[in-house]
Formats: structure tokens, C-alpha cells, sequence
């Protein structure tokens, strides 16, 4: 997963700084969900010399880009999961933090008879579910 995040990153046009490299080494060995506190935590646990700035500016760039997608989750808060560029949502699990990505789900059909009803012109949408994914919702029954 690095390399290939390596390779968007440098396709993207972002420069690849040492920093920003160490960072995306972390991104890479994440599964499921982070946060930018995450991401600055395994870097002290790991050794790794890189700023709060650097990694909070390093996802900025990565959400611009559309290679990280930011979650809002259901306290409020946000977090990034690396995504394919292709369009799609996320379902949560809200036990274990794991991000499932699935495509339109019908959702493109409820946007375009939104759009007839309102007369808006939709240029974008974001779709997040919460719930137990299945590993969670066995484990408790």
C-alpha cells in the first residue's frame, strides 16, 4: 500500500519530502480509520521526526488531491481513511473503526429526483453509514 500511495502522491504533483514520506509510510500502515493524532502518536511510538504541521498539512494536501477522504463520524469528530478515486461512500463500523467503501448503493437515483424536485443542480454528495460491521455485530451478539 505505501508504494502505491507513494506513486499517487507523486503523480498528484505533491512534493515528496522526507517528511512527507515518513508520513505516508504511516498512513500506509494504518487499517481502518485515523486521525491526524493518530498519525503524530505513531510517529513518536515509531521514532519518526514529523511535525504536527507537517502531517496536518500532508492530509490537507491528500484530501485536495483525493487521495484521502476526511469522515466526519457520528461524536462530531473527523477522521481520514485512504480511498480509491473512483466515486463512493463509506459505511463505519462504530465498534472497531474498520471503513467499508461501497458505490452508488442507489444513492445517484435519490440525488436526481432531488434535483427534479428542487430544481437545484447537484455538482456534489458524501454519504456516510454507522453501524457494526459483521466481525463486531457477531462478537456481541
Amino acid at each position: 500500500m505505501q508504494s502505491a500511495l507513494l506513486r499517487s502522491i507523486d503523480q498528484a504533483g505533491i512534493r515528496l519530502t522526507g517528511p512527507r514520506r515518513a508520513v505516508a509510510g504511516l498512513i500506509a500502515k494504518r487499517d481502518g480509520h485515523f486521525t491526524a493524532a493518530d498519525l503524530v502518536v505513531d510517529a513518536r511510538r515509531r521514532r519518526v521526526e514529523v511535525g504536527r504541521a507537517t502531517v496536518f498539512r500532508l492530509l490537507d494536501l491528500l484530501v485536495a488531491e483525493r487521495l484521502v477522504e476526511r469522515v466526519d463520524l457520528p461524536d462530531g469528530s473527523h477522521a481520514y481513511v485512504p480511498c480509491e478515486a473512483s466515486h463512493h461512500h463509506h459505511l463505519v463500523c462504530t465498534s472497531c473503526g474498520v471503513i467499508a467503501e461501497v458505490d452508488d448503493c442507489g444513492i445517484d437515483a435519490v440525488t436526481t429526483e432531488a434535483a427534479r424536485r428542487t430544481g437545484f443542480k447537484i455538482d456534489a454528495h458524501r454519504l456516510e453509514l454507522f453501524g457494526r460491521c459483521g466481525d463486531c455485530k457477531r462478537k456481541r451478539g
